[in-house]
């Protein structure tokens, strides 16, 4: 005697859903960028009036620019969902043109920016910004500080110069007293690090996590994802000449490696 079962589509959808993999999670566009000015005077500056455009565009054209704090947690699977179209803006360095360029389109647009700064250089390097514009900044509730180690090395340079004891003395300072500094100054758990240059190795990673941190951002030019390594997520470093056809293919994941 055959039987037949009826499953429902409720059960049906549940079933389909579970089966789901986790690498089909959305991917997100975290961006990055370094300095703006009227005139490009480096590789690192992008034009005040070619940043105001690229996020006009992206609120003309339905992305969501969320915090990078939502896009982690997303990525870490502590929530489960974003809007369709998210998107991540940082910027690195701390260039004082964050404060007198960048800092007034944010604010006109609202959007949430992370900040990755390497402590050594506020309020001491002429190209920088104070801990008094930092905290400016961030009372906004627009800007967040996060970690760029302490004084933006080239690890790779470094790991061939040093010995091993003064290598591992080197990341073990610049990994723990950035936070440690950034913490202080700014009044709140620093949670995010960014990889100077974007340089990073497996040991790396694992100091990285052993110091705190709970995760880390390369610049390695593709979406972030859950699959990747949770000390090495992608941004696309944003540089002068990206015509807004190249920041659309950026944004859209088209031109993923």
């Amino acid at each position: 005697m055959a039987f037949k079962f009826l499953v429902s589509p409720l059960v049906l959808l549940a079933t389909l859903w579970l089966s789901v993999p986790v690498s089909a999670a959305q991917s997100i566009p975290v961006l990055c960028y370094h300095r703006c000015g009227a005139e490009v005077k480096d590789s690192m500056t992008i034009k005040t009036k070619d940043f105001a455009s690229q996020l006009d565009w992206l609120i003309k054209n339905g992305y969501t620019v969320i915090p990078l704090d939502t896009a982690a947690r997303y990525l870490n699977g502590q929530i489960k969902s974003i809007p369709a179209k998210s998107i991540v803006i940082t910027a690195d360095d701390g260039h004082k043109s964050v404060y007198s360029d960048m800092a007034p389109i944010i604010k006109k647009y609202k959007v949430p920016v992370t900040l990755f700064i390497y402590p050594s250089a506020i309020s001491n390097a002429k190209y920088a910004m104070t801990w008094d514009q930092l905290r400016e900044l961030e009372a906004t509730k627009l800007f967040h500080v996060e970690s760029h180690t302490y004084w933006h090395p080239n690890f790779k340079r470094e790991k061939k110069m040093l010995s091993k004891e003064e290598y591992e003395k080197s990341v073990h300072a610049q990994l723990y007293k950035s936070k440690a500094t950034l913490e202080k100054k700014m009044g709140h758990v620093i949670k995010y690090l960014a990889w100077p240059f974007g340089i990073y190795d497996e040991d790396l990673l694992k100091r990285a996590k052993e110091a705190g941190y709970e995760m880390a951002f390369s610049i390695d030019h593709h979406h972030a994802k859950s699959t990747e390594p949770l000390m090495a997520k992608s941004r696309y470093m944003i540089i002068d000449g990206y015509n807004l056809k190249r920041f659309e293919s950026i944004s859209s994941g088209k031109e993923d490696k």
